[in-house]
């Protein structure tokens, strides 16, 4: 904040501040859901949930977790709605949108391609012993790069609390 500003207050700024949450938490929910399957559907196909994680894995775009794509720009939205309190140089901002890029980059390199194959894999290739292997290594993948999505924002989430 900068000095002698007000902090930021009103409906819309309220409105934007919920949305900006519910996003986070929506998208960041979407990729922890994605790794706990994953790290189930590692198991194998033996799983007693094998025909839920089969639901869940089924061929598409996980919409949910690219609510995270609308958590900088409710950010930006914030800091436009502030009047002055908030800028987009202040460190804190700075800092949560470094995080939110590192945890694209890992979403869009890791964890999104290895969803991708893992559906493919359920979808064409459920019973087949040859597609085991990189089944259980694409759920590895995934299920780390989204313990490691998890901690960004977990360290996204106290920065933006602090504002430090």
């Amino acid at each position: 904040m900068t000095s002698g500003s007000v902090p930021p207050a009103g409906a819309g700024y309220s409105v934007l501040l919920l949305l900006h949450v519910a996003a986070a938490v929506v998208g960041f929910g979407a990729v922890a859901v994605t790794g706990v399957q994953a790290a189930r559907l590692r198991r194998g196909s033996n799983d007693p949930g094998a025909p839920g994680l089969r639901r869940y894995f089924r061929p598409g775009t996980n919409w949910a977790a690219r609510a995270l794509y609308a958590v900088p720009v409710l950010g930006f939205g914030l800091i436009a709605d502030s009047g002055g309190a908030w800028d987009a140089t202040d460190g804190w901002v700075m800092a949560g949108l470094g995080l939110w890029l590192a945890g694209a980059v890992l979403a869009e390199v890791v964890l999104w391609p290895a969803e991708r194959r893992i559906q493919r894999r359920v979808a064409h290739h459920w019973d087949d012993r040859a597609e085991a292997e990189p089944l259980a290594r694409d759920c590895g993948r995934a299920a780390v790069a989204s313990a490691l999505l998890l901690a960004v924002f977990l360290a996204a989430l106290v920065v933006m609390t602090a504002k430090p």
